[in-house]
């Protein structure tokens, strides 16, 4: 394991990273990404949006979810005067479903709190739901020219090789530290350049974490500043970033009863919060098999059929999934399904649009075709 930094160390990271930033600049203008729909705009409202999405998601899944959102939201004050289920159905599949909870409140308080004009700096935006500071500082960088740092997974990356930053990332006091140096970066950056540089360079901190200094099998040939690259100078490129600590995974059960008629109406009721799928609509979830038989109808309980065991893995829990199919008549659907339960019918032009879990909408859509 990589030694920790001395106090010595730590002076010379704070004089070698000033030379490259317009080595940055200059690389992302004529290699980085320069096509995506969100970029070429200081329009705070597109580039919200795309941080929000590209959060723990990449950007070729982002890409058609960002413009159907600008096509059905093209503004925050569309945005906040949605629906939460309409939010949340034009999301569905995209996963991480706080995001978009995040999302609709945040473009709410921009409208009651802010006169629909997003905060013009990296401190006011990170007053609004879901705005953490890397994402406070990608906005007020690419869009007002301000001189802050991001720090994302991929900037962490380029930042630590570059810089030979072994400290334990696991540790706060050590990820402080390190953005304290991707601040101290900046300052050589006369303020007459800002609103050019900033962008620009922003961007291509993301695009070389992106496409160059990746987490395996980075392409250091490419890099605009390998011969400044420490790790790369140590023949260490893998060993950075340091972080010791992971977060253990953890695993649940559960049995979701998909009760469905041959035209596709089915039974859905929306989760509660907090909890898995907070927000959603989704079929029944039960604990046990037998839990979901009990929950029935007596005349409908040998009526379920057991379909094949479905593994969804989310970023920190694996959850396994046994769908019961329940094929109802339409004359069922007529009345509740369960008592004491907060669901109910949807027809198959309704459910489609609503925000479903991606592993229940590939189900449904499974059940509902065949």
């Amino acid at each position: 394991m990589p030694k920790p930094l001395t106090s010595e160390g730590l002076l010379k990271l704070q004089v070698i990273p000033q030379a490259w930033v317009q080595r940055v600049v200059d690389w992302q203008l004529t290699h980085g990404r320069n096509d995506l729909p969100w970029q070429g705009t200081c329009d705070p409202y597109p580039v919200w949006l795309s941080e929000i999405m590209l959060q723990q998601t990449q950007v070729v899944t982002v890409l058609d979810y960002f413009n159907r959102f600008l096509q059905r939201f093209p503004n925050v004050s569309a945005l906040a005067q949605a629906t939460l289920d309409d939010v949340l159905g034009l999301w569905s599949g995209l996963g991480y479903y706080s995001r978009a909870r995040n999302l609709h409140a945040c473009a709410q308080q921009v409208v009651n709190e802010w006169a629909g004009v997003f905060p013009k700096s990296a401190a006011g935006l990170q007053t609004l739901p879901g705005i953490g500071p890397s994402t406070a500082a990608a906005i007020a960088s690419i869009c007002y020219g301000e001189r802050v740092a991001i720090l994302d997974g991929n900037v962490k990356r380029v930042l630590t090789r570059v810089m030979g930053f072994d400290a334990d990332l696991s540790q706060p006091k050590n990820e402080r530290m390190l953005w304290s140096l991707a601040q101290q970066v900046l300052d050589p950056l006369p303020t007459a350049d800002l609103v050019q540089a900033m962008p620009r360079y922003t961007q291509g901190m993301m695009d070389l974490g992106a496409t160059v200094c990746r987490l395996r099998n980075p392409s250091c040939a490419a890099c605009p500043v390998a011969d400044v690259c420490s790790a790369r100078q140590q023949d260490r490129v893998a060993d950075y970033p340091v972080k010791t600590q992971r977060v253990k995974r953890t695993s649940q059960w559960y049995w979701l009863l998909l009760a469905a008629t041959s035209g596709g109406t089915v039974w859905l009721s929306a989760r509660p919060t907090p909890g898995v799928w907070a927000g959603l609509y989704c079929a029944e979830l039960f604990t046990s098999h037998s839990a979901l038989l009990q929950a029935l109808p007596a005349e409908l309980q040998n009526q379920t059929q057991d379909l094949s065991p479905v593994l969804h893995k989310l970023t920190h829990r694996d959850l396994h999934l046994h769908p019961v199919w329940l094929p109802v008549s339409q004359g069922q659907t007529q009345s509740a399904l369960i008592s004491k339960s907060t669901g109910k019918w949807f027809s198959n032009t309704q459910w489609p649009d609503l925000g479903l879990p991606a592993p229940l909408r590939v189900l449904l859509e499974q059940l509902t075709k065949s």
